[in-house]
């Protein structure tokens, strides 16, 4: 296994470019499969997720070329409704084919996806507003077989505002028959990049970025190559805020949507750090240390992401007071704190919260990338620690961050990748 090796207290500056979104991505890719066409997309990040949808796309019939942030892909030739298990297993998004083969097919068998172990993920909402739409579905042997010959538009009310359900069900229902409404979607930033791609291709779909979606079931027939750019990825840009904030930098964050993250700016902006917004670029000052935030809560968007808890609880590690980090969305995504305690970190785990008493240093050790983000959150605390720190199983991160290693050596961080 990969690993990072990487010399703490560097001080740091410049500018870093964000990459597309991962989570607008892979949902884009997979709605492909809905219409035989060739789709030209842009801002594609180089990252393993990516490179495993790809790789499932091709399996399926579909012809993929990818080259410097650009996918075409030609999905006329889709010859199976059988997606691969062994890569459904590594990348949990694979998931959201179900719908888009649904949609273009007719039946799908799929198994359930894979992906960071951050607690249990159930698919039951997928399942439960495909079944409303008119989809039968049958476990056998661990796979799921899913028959559309009956399926129509209808209400359905989600329990919870899942992002992986709202796409699925989008991607059913465009092909629907009649009108089909999702109650309680997601809000995220991803599903209104989704909406805006499928309104392109043809199909008509309103109120991606609240709580009720419409979709208006039609079939397209229009092959002519479609051209899309995806949005920047949130998530990449907090983290490098994060960066920021832990080592007292200046930074120039390029191509950073900033209203797609205000539930983590405002904290940074709290903690003491000045934020300067020009068009898609903002800058982050942080001087001196930073101040300790009373309670964070990780909510469904626009509340502050699940997927920004590692990164933050790191860059307050060494903030001045005590941080209470409540984590409502998964219920084991503590998996860093070990790792950050190894680092000199001062935190306690009560229940779903984490109580971060700010230290004045951290120190160097060998700890190990539990998943994406809290691998992404030990290379922050890692930047910040005394001596050297060792990251194991670094293929984590790769799943998620472009060109991670080269963007942070550009800010002077001294980082080496090593093998075995």
């Amino acid at each position: 296994m990969s690993s990072f090796i990487i010399e703490g207290t560097n001080e740091l500056c410049g500018e870093v470019e964000i990459s597309g979104s991962k989570n607008s991505a892979l949902p884009i890719l997979a709605s492909t499969v809905l219409d035989g066409r060739e789709y030209i997309i842009k801002n594609i990040p180089d990252i393993r997720d990516v490179r495993m949808m790809l790789d499932i796309l091709k399996k399926l019939g579909c012809a993929v070329d990818y080259d410097c942030g650009v996918v075409r892909i030609n999905t006329t030739n889709l010859n199976s409704y059988v997606v691969p298990e062994l890569l459904v297993k590594e990348i949990r998004s694979s998931i959201i084919l179900m719908g888009a083969m649904l949609g273009r097919m007719g039946k799908v068998e799929i198994c359930y996806p894979g992906g960071c172990e951050i607690g249990l993920r159930p698919i039951d909402l997928h399942l439960k507003g495909l079944k409303k739409l008119g989809i039968s579905i049958n476990e056998k042997n661990g796979m799921l077989d899913c028959n559309a010959n009956n399926m129509k538009g209808c209400d359905i009310h989600l329990d919870y505002p899942s992002v992986g359900a709202t796409e699925n069900i989008i991607l059913a229902a465009v092909k629907c028959k009649g009108f089909t409404t999702i109650q309680n979607a997601a809000k995220e930033p991803e599903i209104v990049d989704l909406q805006n791609f499928l309104n392109l291709c043809g199909y008509r779909v309103n109120g991606a970025g609240t709580s009720t979606i419409t979709i208006i079931g039609k079939k397209i027939n229009d092959k002519t190559s479609l051209d899309y750019k995806i949005i920047s990825d949130r998530i990449e840009a907090g983290t490098f805020l994060a960066v920021a904030a832990m080592a007292k930098s200046d930074l120039l964050i390029k191509n950073a949507d900033r209203k797609h993250f205000n539930s983590v700016t405002s904290i940074l902006e709290d903690a003491g750090c000045n934020l300067i917004e020009d068009n898609n670029e903002l800058r982050i000052k942080c001087s001196r240390r930073i101040k300790a935030a009373e309670i964070i809560r990780t909510q469904p968007y626009p509340g502050f992401p699940t997927d920004m808890q590692a990164q933050i609880m790191a860059a307050f590690s060494i903030a001045d007071g005590t941080t209470i980090i409540k984590e409502t969305v998964f219920e084991n995504r503590f998996k860093h704190v070990p790792e950050l305690i190894k680092m000199g970190a001062d935190i306690k785990i009560i229940g779903k919260a984490a109580v971060i008493n700010g230290t004045e240093k951290l120190y160097g050790a060998d700890v190990d990338a539990k998943d994406l983000r809290g691998g992404a959150g030990l290379v922050i605390a890692a930047l910040a620690a005394e001596g050297k720190t060792k990251i194991n199983n670094v293929y984590h991160i790769d799943r998620g961050y472009e060109n991670f290693i080269n963007k942070l050596c550009k800010l002077g961080v001294k980082i080496e990748k090593t093998s075995g």
